[in-house]
């Protein structure tokens, strides 16, 4: 699939929309600052400090508490004897359903394997064989071939969080934990001059600050906590997102939320993040089973349990339907002890955790909330429709994924585009920019239990199943959220005190708004975006993107613009627009 005239980033226009929060008490300089912790973040970080470049890393967390060490499965590349970046490329194109940029993917399969060798140059230690010393390999679902290299059986990304994070440290890049970004600061003529941010705790920093830089790279994660169950942990509330459409960015193919078919099943109420049971386990065998131990992905799809993620789901989701039931079973009672201590142990300890041991019984699972497909629009360099603004990894949509990311393409995508970003970075002389331009805010603050609404009102109306009624009650009622707050601002100047857990709020209720937005465009099914409604896939009129703006004249309004073709379109050109009102 061709990409005529992708090129790079023009100018940008800011909404005028942002948080409200405290003066900046203190401040930064840099050359670059990096949002996020995991394996983007750190990698750009990295690269752009070796390559001169001023960096600062603002963190959320902990720097090792990203969302890159609850990885379990692995990083998938072309390794092994064999396989091919040709081969990876063709799984990656089926996964996403049609609406993969091919020379995205191309990219990130072809220049993947230097990129997990330098990860290994960099201390990240991969599971070998004990025969012949090379990278073990295994397979998870939508591959053809075993090309998952993995650490530590099932803690794959804890040992890449350890590998990034000790390296950052001994090159002494200066750090910022704890900080909640909040608005991107921008110059007169709209370009990237900072960002502002909250440092939650006693440090050097404390409360509201600001970072003072001419290129921002967002490497914030993924937005899991807008339902209700979910596997992302609890800071993955979408702030790069919301930042970035305030600052008058594009996002794209948000209504692809993938939903990891296999997910510890801890009950019909279960909040918050839900331990995973990696893919990779499938991958070595284990079977999908409903109560009565009968095998229902056989005959669903060639692979069966390793059919792409968003066909296991459907699967499993059918079978419950089927059955009236809250759950199906994995059984990987086969494997025996040992396999299981020694192949998945963090699994093996969870479930064990939760009264289940999967040595003797199968375990319950269902599906939940697990990765944004979609993001803050890119082009190949990671550079968004602001100038200076890059984005990589989870809060990217890079054009690699479509309608469904492929196993294990996650780690290699924040991987490959973070070195792009950086050798963009490094290659040009440290841009200029003006002093960042004050902007009133001029949304409202969520209050804090928002938070639980917006996970209820998404979990209830775009989940898994969805459906033209059910999109339609989820709008109408997280639009009655937005306009009670906006009217409370309007017509009393009150909004919420500002705060984490407002600003949270305010920015899960946004991307909420835009996923549901586009979900209900989107009349079809194709990848992980599933309308009972439209059962089937219309490449004649849906295989092409959505993509979503906020306006910056008018305050409810989202822009949604469908693209001509399925090409990933260019961050320079403007496309033409038609508004949405929510």
């Amino acid at each position: 699939m061709s990409t005529p005239g992708r090129g790079t980033a023009g100018t940008g226009a800011g909404t005028g929309i942002r948080l409200h929060a405290p003066a900046p008490g203190w401040s930064l300089d840099a050359d670059v600052v990096v949002v996020g912790s995991g394996v983007a973040g750190l990698t750009a970080a990295l690269r752009c400090a070796a390559g001169g470049r001023r960096t600062v890393v603002v963190t959320k967390a902990r720097l090792d508490d990203g969302s890159t060490r609850w990885a379990q499965g692995g990083i998938a590349a072309a390794l092994g004897d064999g396989d091919t970046p040709e081969q990876h490329l063709d799984d990656t194109l089926v996964a996403g359903a049609g609406l993969c940029d091919e020379e995205a993917v191309r990219l990130l399969v072809t220049e993947g394997p230097g990129a997990v060798r330098r990860l290994m140059a960099a201390g990240a230690v991969f599971d070998t064989s004990a025969e012949t010393g090379e990278i073990e390999l295994t397979r998870e679902g939508g591959h053809h071939r075993r090309r998952i290299a993995h650490a530590g059986g099932d803690a794959t990304g804890a040992e890449i969080s350890r590998a990034l994070v000790g390296a950052v440290q001994a090159a002494g890049i200066e750090t910022v934990e704890n900080a909640l970004v909040l608005d991107l600061l921008q110059d007169a003529r709209g370009r990237t001059a900072g960002v502002t941010l909250h440092v939650m705790g006693e440090g050097q920093h404390d409360g509201v600050g600001a970072v003072h830089a001419p290129a921002v790279i967002l490497a914030t994660g993924g937005m899991g906590q807008v339902f209700s169950a979910t596997t992302n942990p609890s800071v993955s509330t979408g702030d790069g997102v919301a930042l970035a459409l305030r600052a008058g960015a594009e996002v794209s193919d948000l209504e692809f939320v993938q939903f990891h078919p296999t997910v510890l099943f801890l009950g019909a109420d279960a909040e918050g993040q839900q331990p995973l049971v990696s893919e990779a386990v499938r991958g070595e065998g284990a079977y999908l089973v409903d109560a009565d131990g009968v095998r229902f992905m056989t005959g669903q799809h060639e692979l069966a349990e390793l059919a792409p993620r968003d066909i296991v789901a459907k699967g499993i989701m059918r079978r419950m339907q089927e059955q009236g039931a809250a759950h199906m079973y994995l059984d990987a009672r086969h494997f025996g002890a040992e396999m299981w201590e020694q192949r998945f142990p963090t699994i093996l300890a969870s479930c064990r955790a939760h009264g289940i041991d999967p040595v003797t019984e199968p375990i319950p699972v269902a599906p939940a909330a697990h990765y944004a497909s979609g993001g803050v629009r890119t082009d190949l360099q990671g550079r968004t429709t602001v100038p200076g603004l890059y984005a990589c990894g989870e809060v990217a949509c890079t054009g690699v994924h479509g309608a469904n990311r492929l196993a294990s393409n996650s780690l290699l995508e924040g991987l490959v585009f973070a070195e792009r970003i950086a050798d963009d970075i490094v290659a040009s002389p440290p841009a200029g920019s003006g002093p960042g331009v004050p902007v009133p805010a001029s949304g409202p603050l969520q209050p804090a239990g928002a938070r639980y609404e917006v996970q209820r009102i998404m979990t209830d109306g775009a989940g898994v199943l969805r459906s033209a009624g059910s999109l339609r009650t989820a709008a109408e009622a997280l639009e009655g959220l937005y306009a009670t707050a906006l009217n409370e601002l309007e017509a009393h100047g009150k909004t919420a005190e500002p705060g984490v857990d407002t600003w949270e709020a305010t920015n899960l209720l946004c991307v909420a708004r835009v996923l549901v937005a586009a979900a209900r465009q989107r009349v079809e099914t194709r990848g992980c975006h599933w309308r009972e409604d439209h059962p089937d896939r219309d490449d004649a009129d849906w295989r092409r993107h959505l993509v979503v703006r906020l306006s910056a004249t008018e305050k409810r309004a989202l822009v949604v613009i469908p693209t001509d073709s399925a090409d990933f379109p260019s961050v320079r050109h403007p496309l033409t627009t038609q508004s949405l009102e929510q």
